[in-house]
């Protein structure tokens, strides 16, 4: 007998079945790119971004499109990131013999350095990079010839392409947004190619789109939303059932909450309780088990959690308890101010925007939450 493994994955992309919910948006995203469209895909973080383009772009290269996934905010450097989309694109099911042959001919413009590294084991990998791009009008005309590329590749081929670039809000921060004028002139000529601009710092994606950006208006925009409570809570105790576990009544809804209603901690919260329940032997999974292994978990994340803490000011601090027991709402109010000794609105905004702008707070509409649903249980818990 196979051994049953656990139904619920986190802390890595996902495939289908692993969704809850998302039909709709997989099924939107997919028609969009199929139709050579651009769309925009903004989300908060740890709500499944990254795992949806993944399987959409997956499903689309099962039906003959070459696709193409790159990460913006993983390069360094304007000409960093241009390499690593020159090199995604050139290697795009191309047969590694002809690498070299496909770079020079594509990129006539620049000088291509292509070089096929061969491991002791596993696959050749491409190296491909610009050395004698040095100066800001270097990097401009090797631009108008990277973002080429794929309407080039489109014709080459004959087929159609699906371009996912994450993380996409990292590109303002290239060429003094100039990289964006660059894009957008060479997107909205390629007809046969699909782009998904997906971010997952909602301001800042908001700005790229917004009026007098050159991406204003470019497509059509997708918004990831938390899942409907009662949906996820569902999907989660038919998890646990098909897994052979029986769930207590209210377990799944109980996991939704606590997690805060964030994708990645609802699935690190039920995988972990999940693992509890089975190392143990047991064939039901309680509301017990649940918060014996939420404590499980901050116990374990306690050194991280204190460090975390320790780095804050005091009145960061303060704005970041009161947030937690008040569930971020009227943060600006006399009321809040008064019951938790905040300073003056100037000071609270303040405070606030310092734990935006270190990733522990997140805005969602009128109300802050905290990013890391563990970490909120353990201000909880453990501050005063």
């Amino acid at each position: 007998m196979a051994p049953v493994t656990n139904p619920f994955v986190y802390g890595e992309i996902v495939t289908a079945e692993a969704f809850a919910d998302r039909e709709t948006e997989r099924d939107r995203l997919r028609r969009d790119l199929e139709s050579g469209q651009k769309v925009f895909l903004i989300s908060p973080r740890r709500y499944g971004k990254s795992s949806l383009v993944r399987d959409v772009l997956r499903s689309l290269a099962r039906d003959g499109v070459i696709t193409v996934e790159v990460t913006v905010a993983a390069s360094s450097s304007y000409v960093g990131f241009l390499e690593s989309y020159a090199r995604a694109l050139v290697a795009a099911e191309t047969p590694v013999s002809r690498v070299r042959q496909w770079a020079a001919d594509l990129l006539k413009a620049v000088r291509p350095e292509v070089r096929l590294e061969m491991p002791p084991t596993g696959d050749p990998s491409l190296r491909l990079a610009f050395p004698s791009v040095r100066s800001s009008r270097d990097a401009a005309r090797l631009a108008t010839a990277v973002f080429a590329l794929p309407g080039k590749i489109a014709a080459t081929r004959k087929q159609r392409l699906a371009i996912a670039l994450d993380e996409f809000q990292a590109v303002a921060s290239f060429d003094e947004g100039g990289v964006e004028h660059a894009l957008r002139a060479a997107v909205q000529e390629q007809r046969a190619v699909g782009y998904v601009f997906a971010g997952s710092e909602p301001t800042l994606m908001e700005r790229i789109i917004s009026a007098k950006r050159p991406f204003y208006k470019a497509g059509p925009v997708i918004r990831l939303q938390r899942i409907e409570p009662a949906v996820f809570a569902d999907w989660l105790e038919r998890r646990f059932k098909a897994s052979g576990l029986r769930p207590e009544p209210g377990l799944g809804l109980a996991i939704v909450e606590l997690a805060g209603n964030v994708p990645y901690d609802v699935q690190r919260l039920a995988h972990e309780t999940w693992d509890d329940v089975h190392d143990a032997g047991r064939r039901a999974a309680t509301l017990d088990d649940l918060h014996a292994t939420l404590t499980r978990l901050l116990s374990e994340q306690h050194a991280v959690f204190e460090e975390s803490w320790q780095r804050l000011t005091l009145a960061q601090r303060a704005a970041l308890r009161a947030l937690v027991l008040e569930e971020g709402r009227e943060m600006l109010s006399s009321d809040v101010r008064a019951k938790h000794r905040l300073s003056g609105p100037s000071s609270v905004q303040a405070a606030l925007g310092a734990l935006v702008k270190q990733d522990v707070v997140m805005k969602d509409g009128p109300v802050y939450v905290v990013t890391d649903s563990l970490f909120r249980e353990w201000v909880a818990r453990k501050t005063f």
